[in-house]
Parts: C-alpha cells; structure tokens; sequence
C-alpha cells in the first residue's frame, strides 16, 4: 500500500508536484479519496484549506478523526507532512527534468495516509487527530505556516504534532529506525519507544548540525504553540545521495523498510494518543 502511494504521487505524470500546478492538483484529489476512503472525514468545509502561496492558490490536504474520550477528544494530536516538490527542474539530467520527490516527500505523505487508515479502522484514538498534508513546503514551510495560524485562531488545543518527512531509505548503520529533529527538546523520543518497546527513535547528530528542526513541517506549530512539534525521518542526507534531484524516484525506495518502519509507530503512536495524561512534556 505504502508503494502504490509512493509510486502514484513521484510518478513523471504528476510532474513533481510544484505548488500551484496540475500535477499537484491530482495529488490532492488522490489523497482526498484516500482519506475518504478510510472515513476521515474534512477537517473543514472541505478537506482543502485553501491560503496563497506568494501569487499561487495553494492547499494544504486537512481531515480529521474526532477522539472516543468525552474529555480527551478535545486535545488535538497532528499527524503531518508536506506533498507538494519542487516541480520540473531548470537543469535537465540525461533529458529527466522532473523532481519526482518520492523519497521528498511523497513517502512522509504515504505514511500519514497509512496512519489514518491506521486510526480510522481501529477507532482506537481517545484524543483528536488532525491528519494535514501540506503544500509550498519547498517555497518556505508556507502551508503549514498558514495551518498554524489558523489553528491557533481558532483556539484549538494542540497537545503536540508529529511530521513525517523522507521515510523512504533506512540507516544501514544506527541503533534506531528514525531520527526526531529537535531531539532534546522534549521527551517525545522518549514517549515512543516507550509504547513501542524498543530503539525506535533516536537522534541525528547531522540533523542536529544543520538544525533540520527549524527546515520542516513541525517548525511552525512550535512556534505558534509551544508545544513538542518534531520531525520523524529515516534520512538525514547522510544515507540518500538524491535529495531534490531528478534522481529520487519511486523505484529507489525501500518499501519492506517503509512497512516495518510504519508498523513499528503506529502503536506507538497510538500509545501516546490515549495515555490519560499528556506524558509529552517540553524540556526545560
């Protein structure tokens, strides 16, 4: 599942998912029905939550699976990542120009899509989950910047968000499966591989150097809540030598790493979603 859903959003056809083109169009139209499918119903009017980027219409992908708890339904878990690339490239090589982004970010969205299907059959969940996919990361972190603020107008009560980002090649040589940027901010490693009884989070001195905290998703729901709002990834360059190159195409993922990677954190996950307190505490 994970590979049909990587393989549709990289493919050529769709043209690397710029913000503002066809290409993009038919990504959230596909992750629409995907959602629709589970029983992920809009976390607007509609699931698109609409904001221009620069002069562009732009959307980011919003659903949401209300929690079972009469009290803890109204604490808000995010689950994220970003759908949109950087579209054709200006410097074609060997006549590819297209930015497939498959490992970016096409398997961090495969993997929100997974835990909502996840979450939507298991109906497991005592608190909220907002499900985002979010567009014109690539032009500045602008979808989410907008999601942010709109959220935190509404006033809504965020307990802490979770970004997937490049999911789709393991570390051949870590005592973990992923990284959370932000390591040290918060407990949130800690939490996970609690409920996952293993290694499973760990931190990236390279994500710490080039401080990737501040380069995803995550970034603006910490700045507007100051709460632990954290990338999770299995790539920090160090293992993926195609990183915004026509290159980074769907064939060159490593789905079985993908599945196990997933199977691993939905129950964690799903541990730290119906704890009956929030265990996630920023670090002082």
């Amino acid at each position: 599942e994970v590979g049909a859903a990587v393989t549709f959003l990289a493919s050529d056809d769709i043209q690397g998912r710029d913000t503002g083109s066809e290409g993009i169009a038919e990504a959230a139209t596909y992750i629409e029905k995907q959602l629709q499918s589970f029983g992920v119903k809009p976390y607007y009017e509609t699931y698109r939550d609409h904001f221009k980027a620069r002069d562009l219409d732009a959307y980011n992908v919003v659903g949401f699976l209300e929690g079972t708890d009469s009290e803890l339904k109204n604490e808000v878990v995010l689950i994220g990542a970003h759908y949109d690339h950087i579209g054709l490239r200006a410097r074609p090589v060997e006549n590819d120009s297209i930015g497939n982004g498959a490992n970016d970010n096409a398997t961090g969205t495969a993997t929100v899509l997974a835990m909502a299907k996840y979450f939507a059959a298991s109906k497991s969940n005592k608190r909220t989950i907002v499900f985002a996919l979010f567009s014109a990361e690539e032009m500045g972190l602008l979808g989410s910047k907008h999601l942010a603020e709109r959220m935190k107008n509404d006033n809504v009560n965020l307990y802490t968000m979770v970004n997937f980002e490049m999911m789709g090649v393991p570390f051949p040589d870590r005592d973990y499966q992923v990284f959370a940027t932000g390591y040290d901010l918060s407990n949130m490693a800690e939490v996970l591989n609690k409920y996952a009884g293993n290694k499973l989070v760990g931190k990236s001195d390279e994500a710490a150097k080039f401080n990737l905290f501040k380069r995803s998703d995550n970034y603006p729901f910490y700045e507007q809540f100051k709460v632990a709002a954290q990338t999770i990834s299995s790539c920090d360059l160090t293992n993926f030598d195609f990183y915004h190159h026509v290159d980074d195409e769907a064939d060159i993922m490593d789905f079985n790493h993908m599945a196990n990677t997933i199977n691993n954190l939905a129950p964690a996950l799903e541990g730290m979603i119906n704890a009956p307190t929030q265990e996630i505490k920023m670090n002082e």
